[in-house]
C-alpha cells in the first residue's frame, strides 16, 4: 500500500461471486481522435498482454458505430483458462466537440487562453491547483508561456526586418516606413504560421484547447458538451435498461473515464444515480473508474457549483463503488488528490463512502528498460494507464475490465497475475 491510498470508512460491503459477464462505458479524454484511436489501443494491448502473461488469445468482435455517432461498441469473450469475463464494451464518443475547437480560428483560441488564465489567476484557483500538483501547474502555463515567448520572438524578427527594410542601419534598403512595417509585420506572423507542424509535434494546441475547454466547462460556457453529458446520460441509462432486461444480464456495470474522460464519466455516473433509484441497489453492481483524473481542473473553479454538488453525491453515495487511480510520474494528473480534504463538499452529515484512492505504482508493473525510456514523457506515460503491464501487479487496466473480480474486491483483495516462464520476453517488451 502507498501513501496515496485512501479507503473510505463507508465503502460499501461487497457483492458475492465472481464477474461472468460485464458492461464497461469508456470515456475518452480530451483527443480529436477518440473514434479511432481508442479501439486499435484496445486491440494492441490486449493482444500485448496475452502475450506476455500467456493467456491466449480471447474472441474479440468488430467495432460498430451508432448511427448518431456517440457510441463505439464491441466485445470480447469469455476466458475460461483465467476466468475471464465476457464483457460489453462501449466507447461514448465527443471527439467531434474537440474536433470543432480545433478547428476554432488561432487568434480566437489564444484570446481564450488570455481570458482563461488571467481569471484563474485573479480567483487564486491557479495556485490552489499548483499547490495539489507542481507537475500539473506547469502542464497549464505550458501554452501560456510559450505563447509569450512566441510572441516575443515575432515581435524581434519583425522589428529586424522593419529596421533592415527601412533603413535603421547602413546597409539597409531605405524603403517607405509603411512597406516596411507591413513587411515586418509579415514576418512576424510568416515564422508562427511556419512552425504550424512543430507546435503540433509538442502539444501546444493540444494543451492550450484543453486547458480552456476545462475553463469554460467550470465557467458554464460549454453548451455543447452540456448537452452532450445530457445524451451519454440517456444512452447509459437505456443501455443498462436493455442489458438489465436481456436473457443474460451482467453482473457489473463499470463506467471507466481517463484524463478529461473522467471528468465526464464523474458527471455522468452522478446523473444516471440521480434519474434512477434502483440503480446500484437491484440488478449489477455498479463502478466508476477514474485514471489520470484532470477532475480538480474544472471541480476547484468558483463558478462549478454544479460539479461539486456530483461529486459530493457520489463521494456519499453506497449505491457505487468509486476507483480514482493516480500516478506520481504522471505530470497531467493530481497524485495525492482526495476530493474529501481538496474540494469543498457539503455530504450533509453522511459518511464518505468514496472514493477509493490507488496508485498505479507504475515503477512496479513496467519492466525497468520501459520505465527509463517512457516516464519523462508526459504523453506517453499519461497513456499508461490503458496500456498492458509489463509485470503482474494490483492495478492492470485488462484485469480490471476484463477479469473476474468485481471492482471492490479487485481493489481490496486483488488476484494478481503470475508470469509463465514460456513468456521471458514478457520482462524486455517492445516500448510503445
Amino acid at each position: 500500500m502507498t501513501s496515496l491510498s485512501y479507503t473510505p470508512p463507508a465503502l460499501q460491503a461487497g457483492r458475492p461471486g465472481p464477474v461472468r459477464r460485464r458492461h464497461v462505458f469508456y470515456v475518452p479524454g480530451y483527443d480529436p481522435e477518440g473514434c479511432t484511436r481508442y479501439r486499435q489501443l484496445f486491440v494492441r494491448e490486449l493482444m500485448r498482454r496475452a502475450k506476455r502473461f500467456g493467456e491466449g488469445k480471447r474472441a474479440l468482435s468488430t467495432a460498430e458505430t451508432s448511427a448518431d455517432g456517440l457510441v463505439q461498441s464491441w466485445s470480447v469473450g469469455a476466458h475460461p483458462p483465467t476466468q475471464g469475463a465476457e464483457t460489453g464494451y462501449d466507447v461514448l464518443l465527443w471527439d467531434d466537440l474537440v474536433r470543432r475547437d480545433f478547428k476554432r480560428s488561432r487568434v480566437v483560441s489564444i484570446g481564450l487562453l488570455l481570458a482563461g488564465t488571467l481569471h484563474m489567476l485573479c480567483t487564486g484557483t491557479l495556485i490552489r491547483l499548483y499547490r495539489l500538483s507542481w507537475k500539473y501547474g506547469n502542464v497549464i502555463f505550458y501554452p501560456f508561456v510559450m505563447l509569450v515567448l512566441l510572441t516575443l520572438v515575432s515581435v524581434c524578427l519583425g522589428t529586424l526586418v522593419h529596421a533592415h527594410l527601412g533603413g535603421w542601419f547602413d546597409h539597409g534598403l531605405n524603403l517607405p516606413h509603411w512597406l516596411s512595417l507591413t513587411a515586418g509585420v509579415a514576418a512576424g506572423i510568416a515564422w508562427i504560421v511556419a512552425l504550424e507542424r512543430v507546435l503540433n509535434r509538442i502539444f501546444f494546441w493540444q494543451l492550450l484547447n484543453d486547458w480552456v475547454f476545462n475553463w469554460q466547462h467550470g465557467q458554464g460556457l460549454r453548451p455543447d458538451y452540456e448537452a452532450r453529458l445530457e445524451a451519454f446520460t440517456g444512452l447509459v441509462l437505456t443501455r443498462i435498461a436493455a442489458l438489465a432486461a436481456s436473457a443474460e444480464p451482467p453482473d457489473e456495470v463499470l463506467i471507466v473515464g481517463h484524463s478529461s474522460g473522467a471528468l465526464t464519466a464523474v458527471e455522468v455516473a452522478a446523473r444516471i444515480l440521480a434519474r434512477n433509484a434502483g440503480l446500484g441497489i437491484d440488478g449489477p453492481s455498479l463502478g466508476l473508474v477514474t485514471l489520470g483524473s484532470g477532475v480538480p481542473l474544472v471541480a476547484l473553479q468558483p463558478n462549478a457549483h454544479r460539479l461539486r454538488a456530483e461529486i459530493a453525491g457520489l463521494v456519499a453515495s453506497s449505491r457505487l463503488v468509486w476507483l480514482d487511480v493516480q500516478a506520481p510520474q504522471d505530470w497531467m494528473n493530481f497524485p495525492g488528490f482526495n476530493p474529501l480534504r481538496d474540494i469543498p463538499l457539503d455530504l450533509r452529515g453522511e459518511a464518505p463512502a468514496n472514493p477509493l484512492i490507488r496508485s498505479a505504482c507504475f515503477r512496479e508493473i513496467m519492466s525497468p528498460e520501459r520505465y527509463a525510456r517512457v516516464h519523462r514523457s508526459p504523453f506517453r506515460t499519461h497513456f499508461q494507464f490503458l496500456l498492458a503491464n509489463d509485470r503482474p501487479g494490483a492495478y492492470d487496466f485488462f484485469a480490471m475490465t476484463l477479469g473476474p473480480q468485481r471492482l471492490r474486491e479487485r481493489v481490496l483483495a486483488p488476484i494478481v497475475e503470475t508470469m509463465p516462464e514460456a513468456c521471458p520476453e514478457a520482462a524486455t517488451a517492445t516500448a510503445v
